[in-house]
């Protein structure tokens, strides 16, 4: 689950680490009477969406407007929080299609002396998080890394343990901070990694974290991801969930219970199992086709789960058909031709459908699926089925 970057910084303000002041504002009003509340000469208006490259992003109705803007007195940020609120903003990472600013942060300005990178995520390969650090901060960390890789350092830690002294001084001597600057990042990597921990984050980024003039460190912006798997143990982190900021097929799937990821091609897939999934999409893949979606509807889909599936499947207007991929271990291959056949009728399918059942009463399965008068391709095996559909979506 995603949060806004002031939701971010809220939560590492109240685990110590170093954030600027501001404040939340839906409108040019507010955005003006917060410049006032910061007492300060310099202010800078941020918009507000789960998406990066805000600063380089453009207001798709005021072209020449940008989604980071400094502003000078309380006229500019109620200028400023105008061209943007309610507008749409095209980042790199929204894609053309951009996406809608319903609140910006109005925060104080910094005297910036450096600007550096950090981000934790959890290498899998480590078995533990890790922190990497680079002194290429402000940019698109994507390109450092392709581009420059030998300057991005990366120090692993203990859940329990937590990042240790002696690898924040390494890092410090790598990123070329010294003096007070090394005790400011002491203080701020540690106290991230913890909150890292503390949250059951999948994901925390730093970009640009600054070294100001006078020697401190202080987020100057940030992302948090968490793992939806733990959020059971953080029910005040589920309030922070932003509906409009997400894709309301995803809300749905996801409320009954499915794993749902939209992808970019025309062939929807409906499958039991991550793994299974996964190799489905890869066999698409293989024979010449692209899919559409990452759908998971566990082992014990009922009929109203697999017809949400389908709903969601043909909710985009790109799938062209539909491969159902079940495996029958708990739930048997005939009970699961029933939910197939029960959720067909009830959704309305207009575009071919692929099934291979394999598993618990396959034969049973298989049979019902053959004497039901229904439109169905049926697949003996996983590449056959691939093969199919692939043929089928054009």
């Amino acid at each position: 689950m995603k949060i806004h970057e002031y939701q971010a910084k809220n939560i590492l303000r109240r685990v110590g680490v170093a954030v600027p002041r501001g404040q939340v504002a839906e409108t040019p009003e507010e955005a003006a009477a917060a410049f006032d509340e910061l007492g300060q000469k310099l202010a800078v208006v941020k918009a507000q969406i789960h998406a990066g490259g805000r600063g380089k992003g453009t207001i798709r109705e005021i072209p020449a407007q940008h989604g980071v803007q400094l502003v000078r007195g309380r006229d500019e940020a109620a200028r400023a929080a105008a061209n943007i609120l309610q507008n749409t903003l095209v980042t790199i990472q929204t894609g053309p299609r951009g996406q809608t600013v319903r609140r910006v942060l109005v925060e104080e300005g910094c005297e910036i002396a450096r600007e550096l990178y950090l981000g934790i995520v959890v290498d899998r390969g480590r078995a533990s998080p890790v922190l990497m650090a680079s002194s290429r901060g402000g940019m698109d960390i994507e390109r450092v890394a392709a581009e420059t890789p030998e300057l991005i350092f990366r120090e692993s830690f203990g859940p329990d343990t937590g990042l240790q002294g002696y690898q924040v001084r390494k890092l410090a001597r790598k990123l070329g901070l010294g003096g007070s600057s090394v005790r400011a990042a002491d203080e701020f990597m540690r106290a991230l990694c913890r909150a890292f921990v503390q949250y059951d984050c999948s994901l925390m980024e730093i970009n640009p974290l600054v070294v100001t003039k006078a020697g401190r460190s202080a987020a100057l912006d940030a992302k948090m991801t968490f793992d939806e798997n733990a959020l059971f143990r953080h029910p005040e982190l589920s309030k922070l969930r932003d509906p409009s900021e997400e894709q309301p097929v995803e809300m749905r799937v996801a409320e009954a219970g499915l794993s749902y990821v939209k992808l970019d091609g025309n062939i929807g897939c409906l499958v039991n199992g991550a793994g299974l999934a996964m190799s489905t999409m890869d066999l698409i893949k293989l024979h010449g086709g692209e899919p559409a979606n990452f759908l998971d509807v566990g082992g014990g889909a009922d009929t109203e789960q697999v017809s949400e599936g389908f709903r969601a499947l043909l909710s985009d207007k790109n799938v062209r058909a539909v491969l159902v991929n079940i495996f029958g271990g708990i739930m048997r291959c005939s009970t699961i031709a029933e939910a197939i056949l029960t959720a067909y009728q009830s959704v309305g399918f207009r575009i071919p459908l692929v099934v291979r059942l394999e598993g618990t009463e396959v034969e049973k399965g298989r049979e019902i699926l053959a004497t039901s008068g229904v439109d169905i391709i049926p697949a003996n095996d996983l590449t056959d089925a691939a093969k199919k559909v692939v043929a089928a979506a054009g």
